[in-house]
This record gives structure tokens, C-alpha cells and sequence, in this order.
């Protein structure tokens, strides 16, 4: 039994599915920035990314099923070919759209276009930027990367975003520790962007590092590993669990896999019946069937006032143990 099934067990919190809200499509691992937290261990450096018949697949599944939101997510996940057909689809069944997006893609010249095509087809853009300084950012994304950040934040809040258009900002911490409270660090950023920058945006989110892929292999690296396990599952949190994505999402990878999450993904933890599954042999009722798989990582997710692609579960939770 793993650790995370431990304290469900220890606090009497069941993990069951809920209702399917969101399909989250991960369409690759190809990326223009190499970040030393990336779970994905995407960047420029990687090839692997969804074919056109995969992506053909996914569509489908989309207009017959019309998911309530599709996130979609990579890498940069919009290098790749299929991102504005993913949009487009998306958009024609009703469904919210979110963008994964790491803003520094914005300020190439192949992908200038953005902007005024999010804000065309309303898509919620939800941006990284683990910090307001130059510093810290450039650190934890590559040189360069902040200002770059800036001057994009700057071209989306000119179509909209973060005024008429949604605009979140992802915040996650720079090493072992746990964010701080996501209510009064939003606070924060809200008031030094704008001061320093002029920018304007509609809410933060805070993400916890899950020990996976460059992560993990940095906590080894340091010697934290144990320590950084320990804080997780000391700072279990059973109030989180109700709201975890995996209880209402289905995430896929770039050959139409199916996963509880993309951390799961990363960690070829797929969902089987007999068989591997895949999208295409899924629906909206019938990913109610299959349990939920989990591992210590999971921790990451429940910890403090816990974390999902949604940012901290709940917010009025202080998480002092960092």
C-alpha cells in the first residue's frame, strides 16, 4: 500500500470518481523552454508529439461527447500542428477551452498569432510565471525567460486578457517546500505586476511540485527526497480530497491513453481493463467503472491547502509547514 493510500485510509477519506468534467489532452513533449520543475521533461530538445490521426480520434470524441471544458496542455502545447483544430473543436460544441500556456511561446515569430486567436475564440489562457522577479523566474525557466514573459503578458492584456478575457497566472515554488497561501499571494502578485508593469490579470493559481520526472530527480540529486515525502504526507490535508482533479477529469496522452492525471502520465501509471485503454474506448459514463490509481506521489495533491491544475483546493487553508 502506498503512502498516499495510507493517510486516505488513516483519515477515513474515500477516492472515488465524480462527475466528468474536463478532458485534458497532452499533446506532446515538445517545448521551447527547458524547466528544472517540468514534469512533462519537455523542451526543445523532444520530438515526440501527437499524429494527425490520433488528433482525428480526439476530435471525434469531442463533438460526440462535448465535454463541459478541454484543457489542453504539453509541452508547449502549441507547437503542436493540431492545437488550433483542438481550439476550433473545442469551441464548436460549447465546450471552455484552457490554454497551458508557458507565454514565452507568444514571443516567437511563428506563434505571434496567439493572442488575438485566444481571444478570438475565448479561450482561458493559464500561464506560468512562478514568480513577479526577474530572478527567481529566470532560475527555475532559463535566462531571459522573465522578461519575455512580460512583454507577452503585455500583448494579451492589450486583446482583453485579464480584463474581459480570463488570464491566470501559475505560481509554484522554487524548491522542497509547499506554496504559501494562494489568496494572499495572489494579492501580491496583483499589486507588484501591476506597479512594476502595468499588468492586469484575473486570479492566481498555486501548484505544488509533484516529485516526478526533473523534479524528483533534483530532490535525489540534493538528498531531499525523504524529507520532501515526509512534508507531503505530514501535511495531508483530508478536506482537499473531494475536489482532486483525477475525480472528474480524463486525461489523455499523445497516442489517446487514458490517465487519472498528467502526473499519472508521466509515470505510464495508464488505466487498463484487460487491455490499455484509450479515449476512444471511454465515455463520459463509462470512466466511472475504473478506479482510480494512485501513488505517493499523490501526496503532492493533498497536502497543505492542497493543489490541481486549479491551484490550491482550499485556498483559506495557511500552509505554514513550508
Amino acid at each position: 500500500m502506498n503512502r498516499f493510500q495510507q493517510q486516505l485510509n488513516a483519515h477515513r477519506v474515500p477516492l472515488s470518481r465524480g462527475t466528468f468534467k474536463t478532458l485534458q489532452i497532452n499533446v506532446g513533449r515538445k517545448c521551447n523552454q527547458t524547466c528544472t520543475h517540468c514534469h512533462v521533461d519537455a523542451g526543445p530538445h523532444r520530438t515526440e508529439m501527437m499524429d494527425e490521426s490520433t488528433a482525428k480520434r480526439v476530435g471525434a470524441w469531442i463533438k460526440e461527447h462535448k465535454p463541459e471544458t478541454v484543457d489542453i496542455t504539453g509541452g508547449a502545447p502549441e507547437l503542436s500542428e493540431f492545437f488550433t483544430y483542438f481550439v476550433e473543436t473545442a469551441r464548436s460544441v460549447g465546450a471552455h477551452v484552457i490554454d497551458r500556456n508557458n507565454l514565452t511561446i507568444i514571443e516567437t515569430k511563428s506563434h505571434a498569432y496567439l493572442p488575438e486567436f485566444l481571444a478570438r475564440h475565448e479561450v482561458e489562457v493559464v500561464a506560468s510565471l512562478p514568480c513577479y522577479l526577474e530572478e527567481n523566474v529566470d532560475e527555475q525557466r532559463g535566462d531571459g525567460v522573465f522578461l519575455k514573459s512580460i512583454r507577452a503578458l503585455r500583448k494579451l492584456n492589450a486583446v482583453g486578457y485579464g480584463t474581459r478575457l480570463p488570464l491566470t497566472l501559475v505560481y509554484n515554488p522554487i524548491g522542497p517546500k509547499l506554496p504559501p497561501n494562494q489568496t494572499e499571494l495572489e494579492v501580491e502578485y496583483k499589486r507588484e505586476l501591476r506597479d512594476r508593469y502595468g499588468i492586469e490579470f484575473t486570479r492566481l493559481f498555486t501548484i505544488t511540485n509533484l516529485p516526478v520526472a526533473r523534479f524528483a530527480t533534483e530532490l535525489r540529486e540534493h538528498g531531499q527526497w525523504d524529507a520532501y515525502m515526509d512534508l507531503l504526507a505530514n501535511s495531508f490535508n483530508p478536506s482537499t480530497v473531494d475536489d482532486l482533479m483525477c475525480r472528474s477529469t480524463i486525461n489523455i496522452g499523445m497516442a489517446g491513453e487514458v490517465f487519472d492525471c498528467d502526473f499519472n502520465q508521466m509515470l505510464k501509471m495508464q488505466l487498463r481493463n484487460g487491455k490499455d485503454l484509450f479515449l476512444w474506448d471511454v465515455t463520459p459514463q463509462t470512466i466511472g467503472e475504473y478506479e482510480i490509481i494512485t501513488a505517493n506521489h499523490c501526496l503532492g495533491c493533498t497536502a497543505g491547502a492542497g493543489s490541481s491544475c486549479t491551484g490550491a483546493l482550499e485556498s483559506a487553508v495557511a500552509t505554514a509547514a513550508n
